[in-house]
């Protein structure tokens, strides 16, 4: 047992964590837990010192380091800086927080079948697997919060220039790329041979602001997918409203979103086939460091 933290006190941790996510709509990044949990937690001096090396505030240290066993077990889902709280995870916040936590211990175990004792997964004095998923975790966050923001700075037309260099390293032809201004509904055509004579064929709109798409500009660029083989792609970066998932399960038309984190997922995944100009738009680059123990 760590010193003056306790098991059922990391539990606690862990449920009012889960609890503040499932209020923030089941996906948050963990700086914007962290001030949530923290008001109900009454924590004490100890829990809010950080370690002498590292820095990491200790709660939340273990906070990253229980991570472990709650995406093991299916609560949580850990992708794009963010935590998303699964099904599971939200049937899992009828549990006692002891409940909850040892449940995913007993997850990560069959999971791990050489799984060392329970004391592991709680803080030691300086424990390098705490710090080592902390920083993992920091890092990870920090990174995709700088893309979001070096993506939601550009402006409206380098925004669809993005878009149409991710869909020529995806192996699309795009023959069409709107000039700024309007442009009558569709921003992009991207075609799958040269001379769009197979399927699918690809009408794209791209909308590049804070608000949510609505089911209303859903069903606009229905009325626009005019030819058998045709699919609606819509690429939003301040998302899509609840009710769009809705119209588009009801359409007879095909229609697909595209979200800035999956944006930006594609983006990673076919970095290598983006031509220069698309690079020097939105530049990465790769980084290689320790990995935390389990991820």
């Amino acid at each position: 047992m760590a010193k003056g933290i306790s098991n059922e006190r990391v539990a606690e941790y862990i449920k009012t964590i889960l609890i503040e996510l499932d209020h923030l709509g089941g996906h948050a990044r963990l700086k914007e837990l962290f001030p949530r949990a923290e008001a109900k937690l009454n924590l004490n001096e100890y829990e809010r010192e950080p370690y002498a090396k590292s820095g990491f505030i200790r709660w939340q240290a273990l906070v990253h380091f229980n991570s472990i066993p709650l995406v093991k077990a299916g609560y949580i889902q850990k992708f794009g800086g963010k935590w998303h709280l699964t099904n599971l995870g939200k049937a899992a916040l009828a549990k006692s927080a002891t409940e909850l936590r040892d449940s995913a211990i007993s997850s990560y175990r069959q999971w791990k079948t050489a799984q060392p004792a329970t004391e592991e997964l709680v803080e030691r004095e300086e424990p390098q697997r705490v710090l080592r998923q902390t920083a993992y975790d920091q890092a990870v966050e920090q990174a995709r919060v700088e893309i979001e923001e070096f993506i939601n700075n550009l402006g409206p037309y380098d925004f669809q220039k993005v878009v149409s260099e991710l869909l020529l390293a995806m192996g699309y032809y795009v023959p069409f790329v709107a000039p700024p201004g309007r442009d009558g509904g569709i921003d992009i055509v991207a075609y799958k041979d040269p001379l769009g004579t197979s399927a699918p064929r690809l009408m794209v709109q791209v909308k590049h602001r804070d608000s949510k798409v609505s089911a209303k500009e859903v069903r606009e660029l229905e009325g626009l997918l005019r030819r058998t083989g045709d699919i609606g792609l819509i690429v939003s970066s301040g998302g899509f409203s609840n009710e769009v998932e809705r119209e588009i399960r009801a359409s007879t038309k095909h229609i697909e979103l595209m979200d800035l984190d999956r944006l930006i997922e594609l983006w990673q995944q076919h970095y290598d086939k983006v031509r220069e100009p698309g690079k020097a738009l939105l530049p990465l680059v790769q980084l290689f460091f320790l990995a935390p123990t389990e991820e």
